[in-house]
């Protein structure tokens, strides 16, 4: 199999979590694999020097219609580094985006989104991104929400938390694998077993209960409280927060749980995430 494997998810979804496991899952280490690392085998498709590649002018000067345009090419790139699939995380809705794909089929293998309650996701996202819960939301409701070019990352279009749901998960594909959060919470050895069978990958049921392990929640705290990560905000204390399922009920008002199924039921109800008395 080449070409691309997209790890796709909203973000704040478990996307971190999967990744830590295939890198656990390959690289097979002794005690758990370092997260400071994970770029090594799961590189994030909008690393601002993917794109420095492919146009060498100052960032500052990149326009989003300049970074629409370069992406097929970008995602290209990073296919033809590989003779095998190789792995990229990416936030981004699959859309067109100024005439441009998001996300370029010609070098995609497959794709694995990891979807998660949106409930949980918002104070995840807060915290993340330094914001107030009601300003979480109201981004998570913007249809075709894109963020800036930063000195690190090239602007994603996320669209909206059912923009992005939908855009991957809308329509049945061999080539697509869709993980619940949830479910990884509640057997990860089935759920990650299923992810390896997706993959075609021959490992042991062993070396898979071990890379599950090495990659828990409690885990990856513990190296980030050690080694610190260099993938979390400066707004945030910790990346590895809570990592919990329904937790949005002490965290969340009345209102802005209702605010949030209103906006986005549809998607959930996909998926089983609208509560009872909504």
């Amino acid at each position: 199999m080449g070409g691309i494997i997209w790890l796709a998810s909203y973000p704040k979804s478990g996307n971190t979590w999967v990744r830590a496991f295939l890198h656990n899952l390959f690289r097979d280490p002794k005690s758990p694999f370092d997260i400071n690392k994970m770029d090594a085998l799961t590189g994030n498709e909008a690393a601002l020097p993917n794109f420095t590649a492919a146009d060498g002018r100052p960032w500052q000067e990149w326009t989003p219609d300049d970074v629409a345009a370069m992406r097929p090419a970008v995602q290209k790139r990073l296919s033809d580094r590989q003779q095998h699939m190789t792995f990229c995380k990416t936030h981004m809705s699959v859309l067109q985006v100024r005439g441009h794909p998001t996300i370029n089929m010609s070098v995609t293998a497959g794709a694995v989104y990891i979807v998660r309650n949106p409930l949980d996701i918002v104070s995840s996202l807060a915290d993340h991104q330094g914001l107030t819960t009601a300003k979480a939301i109201e981004m998570m409701n913007l249809t075709n929400y894109e963020t800036p070019t930063t000195q690190t990352m090239a602007g994603e279009p996320w669209g909206s938390w059912s923009q992005n749901v939908e855009s991957w998960t809308g329509h049945a594909n061999s080539a697509l694998h869709v993980m619940g959060y949830e479910d990884m919470l509640a057997d990860p050895l089935k759920v990650f077993s299923g992810l390896v069978g997706f993959l075609r990958l021959d490992a042991t049921p062993e070396r898979i209960e071990r890379a599950v392990e090495n990659a828990s929640f409690n885990v990856l705290r513990a190296l980030e409280e050690r080694d610190g990560f260099r993938e979390r905000t400066m707004a945030q204390r910790r990346f590895f927060r809570s990592g919990k399922s329904g937790s949005w009920r002490d965290e969340l008002t009345d209102d802005e749980a209702r605010t949030v199924v209103a906006a986005h039921r549809q998607q959930m109800e996909r998926f089983n995430y609208v509560p009872d008395g909504f």
